[in-house]
């Protein structure tokens, strides 16, 4: 059959057999055989992300621990926070961390990492100790919390010297904070022995052993122990503040400086360095100095009511009191810095510097004719703190009789010294 107008026939010629194409699809039939038995179970699935090796957690271990020893704290505790999202289930990972950050003042979230450790671990004795001591820190301060913590540590393990050490610190602090009972210094000093009969080369041994030492006002022996601390690990800043503390309580102002300028190298965003190598300076005559670490410091945390009050008081003595009502102002009343910062204001209290700060400023005021502002300052202190002879004396005579003496006689024109 043959349909007219169509190439298509149902009878079709045969065609001769071509060598050379059978030739041809025979060698592809070979390339393909290979590929699939040879290529393809050696080559993974395309489009996947090639796997890549996971670092070992004990190495970021090893890191943080030495990134420590060097001073390095906020690093190693990066270090460890890499080691713990390698594998999570490391108690000890998240009890190292919440030491560290103790010790840089991040205490919430130190609590919330030794109570992570203590979820994989109940029983992990140094996880209740650490909880408990970032629990002597964390605001609110709640020290019958604190206690059960390390009780809790102690019924764990007796014998571990670092327990005994946070166990003392957190009575020490009690006692310093006068929230303690009676016999809770005496309890202080004997969990410091307990500790340094364990381990007496341990650094947090001599370190409570120091500030126990300093509560007592037994500031040689204390020097002893934070020198003998340093030695374990010199950098670590807050070690160094608490020996220049001693030493400027003992009158050794120069080892005092020393000591702070350490602390500041060390740590530079902790304003407290500079502060304290300014009250030394202030401390021996040299307000200038004073005012050039005071402004250092408060560079640092603007919003410090204690650093903007302490420059103030810089300021005062070096006589440049429009500079000196500025700050002071903002540390006794709070305000706005000039950017935009908010500073809380401190309540008038029987504190040696905060009535250091009241009396300058009342009295600055009153010299540069403030007078409504002053005798608002003066009536605050005889109000507040009635028997305290010498601010009541500057209360009467250097602010409310200076501004009366202004008013029969009015100065020329208030002092406008520039800002340095």
């Amino acid at each position: 059959m043959y349909l007219r107008g169509s190439n298509w026939s149902m009878r079709h010629r045969r065609r001769r057999s071509n060598p050379f194409v059978i030739a041809v699809l025979v060698v592809l039939v070979g390339v393909f055989v290979y590929i699939d038995r040879v290529i393809v179970p050696e080559t993974g699935p395309l489009f996947v992300p090639t796997p890549t090796p996971t670092r070992d957690p004990e190495s970021y271990v090893v890191e943080a621990e030495n990134y420590f020893a060097e001073g390095k704290i906020n690093q190693a505790i990066e270090s460890y926070h890499q080691a713990i999202l390698v594998n999570p289930s490391n108690p000890s990972n998240f009890v190292a961390l919440a030491r560290l950050q103790v010790f840089t003042g991040k205490y919430s979230e130190a609590v919330a990492n030794a109570e992570n450790a203590l979820l994989l671990n109940p029983n992990n004795p140094l996880a209740h100790a650490v909880r408990g001591w970032a629990l002597t820190f964390a605001e609110p301060v709640d020290y019958l919390m604190a206690e059960s913590a390390l009780q809790e540590a102690l019924d764990l393990d007796a014998n571990n010297a670092l327990i005994h050490a946070y166990y003392a610190e957190m009575l020490a602090l009690q006692y310093e904070g006068e929230e303690g009972a009676p016999d809770t210094l005496d309890r202080a000093i004997e969990e410091s022995r307990k500790a340094r009969d364990l381990s007496p080369n341990l650094l947090e041994v001599h370190r409570v052993r120091g500030y126990i030492y300093t509560l007592t006002q037994e500031y040689a022996e204390a020097v002893e122990e934070y020198k003998a601390a340093i030695a374990q690990n010199g950098n670590i800043s807050e070690l160094h503040i608490s020996l220049g503390l001693n030493y400027q309580a003992l009158g050794e102002y120069s080892e005092a400086i020393n000591s702070f300028l350490r602390a500041n190298s060390l740590n530079a965003k902790d304003p407290m360095a500079s502060y304290y190598t300014s009250r030394t300076y202030h401390r021996i005559g040299e307000y200038a100095k004073a005012a050039q670490y005071a402004e250092s410091a408060l560079k640092v945390e603007p919003s410090n009511p204690l650093l903007q009050g302490n420059l103030g008081s810089m300021y005062f003595k070096l006589g440049q009191y429009s500079d000196a009502i500025a700050h002071l102002r903002l540390a006794i009343r709070g305000g706005t810095t000039d950017d935009g910062i908010v500073v809380t204001g401190i309540p008038l209290s029987t504190d040696r510097l905060t009535l250091e700060f009241y009396n300058r400023y009342g009295v600055a005021l009153a010299i540069q004719n403030e007078c409504g502002e002053a005798i608002q300052i003066a009536q605050a202190i005889l109000n507040g703190v009635p028997n305290n002879e010498d601010s009541v004396y500057n209360a009467q005579v250097e602010m409310i009789q200076v501004c009366q003496e202004n008013l029969e006689n009015p100065p020329a024109e208030p002092e406008q010294t520039p800002s340095s």
